[in-house]
């Protein structure tokens, strides 16, 4: 595919500005529709990035023969239905993390992609992440093996607010979608399957229904372990912290940037051609589908973590 990818992009929350502000980094790239929940707030963020079809209705945006691709950065419960009803229209497809918060729904969209013949990508930002990039490459390249992965996820989220501190018409959940990003990017830098894990949760908040602290631990099939630390509860620095620690060095990922064990900035800037992670997640997607191929964080690549999690949930349960 040589000609502009049209683009239709559902949810103009937090996360759905930050793939429009990293698509207008990529030349032959136009979003030519934005779905939102609220037509006027829609309407004004349309207009700011210069796109001409707004709507309230997924429906509407599918049906629209331009549209090549599209992009959902929609409520987590929405994500598996809304990206087949895409591959059903004959629509390439991102979703953002988590693509589904059950097994049955990730294995059902799985499925799908493969008759379909379209890209169908999850947005599992932290194989894209400049810090966890450089990593990647030093043990590709056999200069840093990991040890032990140790991973804080904080966050003050006692009513339903997103990242802009606006709020939510959906509950986020540590299991099904932080606990994703780390459990993937474990497997991923390991080359490794995760063969053993097992969680705990604290209590379950009386009004969203979901716990607010959660314990996970893990390894690989090569032997390497994990621990994750995750709460909404946290009213301090708030974030995901990486803490790698291997046989030669130790690193600490915080998002798109990259510090040595004792705090030293590692410039990461050559090891792509942004220091956006979610920038460098869409051009993924876009040269998947320029280039006929699967895409790294493809929906079956990333299919593994949520057998994990949806064993983890029955421990739980």
């Amino acid at each position: 595919m040589t000609k502009t990818i049209k683009v239709a992009l559902a949810g103009a929350g937090a996360f759905g500005i930050k793939h429009l502000d990293g698509i207008r980094n990529i030349d032959g790239v136009e979003v030519v529709s934005l779905v939102g929940r609220e037509l006027e707030k829609t309407r004004a963020v349309a207009q700011q990035y210069g796109i001409a079809h707004v709507t309230t209705d997924l429906a509407q945006s599918l049906a629209m023969q331009e549209v090549d691709a599209v992009i959902l950065c929609t409520p987590t419960q929405m994500h598996a239905a809304q990206s087949m009803a895409c591959l059903n229209a004959g629509k390439h497809v991102q979703v953002e993390i988590p693509m589904s918060d059950t097994l049955q729904g990730a294995r059902d969209l799985v499925a799908l992609a493969k008759r379909s013949g379209r890209v169908a990508m999850c947005g599992h930002t932290r194989r894209f992440n400049p810090s966890h990039q450089y990593v990647h490459q030093a043990i590709a390249a056999g200069r840093f093996a990991i040890q032990q992965m140790d991973v804080q996820t904080y966050f003050f989220r006692r009513t339903n607010m997103n990242a802009l501190g606006q709020p939510r018409s959906w509950t986020d959940h540590l299991l099904w979608h932080h606990a994703a990003h780390t459990l993937d990017l474990f497997a991923y830098q390991c080359a490794s399957p995760i063969v053993k894990a097992s969680a705990m949760q604290g209590p379950i908040h009386p009004a969203l229904g979901i716990a607010m602290d959660m314990s996970i631990q893990a390894k690989t099939a090569s032997g390497v372990i994990c621990t994750l630390s995750l709460s909404f509860n946290n009213d301090g620095p708030l974030g995901t912290v990486f803490r790698y620690i291997g046989d030669t060095a130790t690193y600490i990922a915080r998002y798109d940037d990259l510090y040595s064990g004792k705090e030293e900035k590692i410039d990461v800037s050559t090891v792509a051609v942004s220091m956006n992670g979610i920038e460098l997640q869409d051009r993924e997607f876009f040269a998947a589908i320029r280039e006929g191929r699967e895409p790294n964080s493809s929906v079956a690549a990333v299919l593994p973590c949520y057998q994990v999690m949806h064993e983890l949930e029955q421990q739980m349960a």
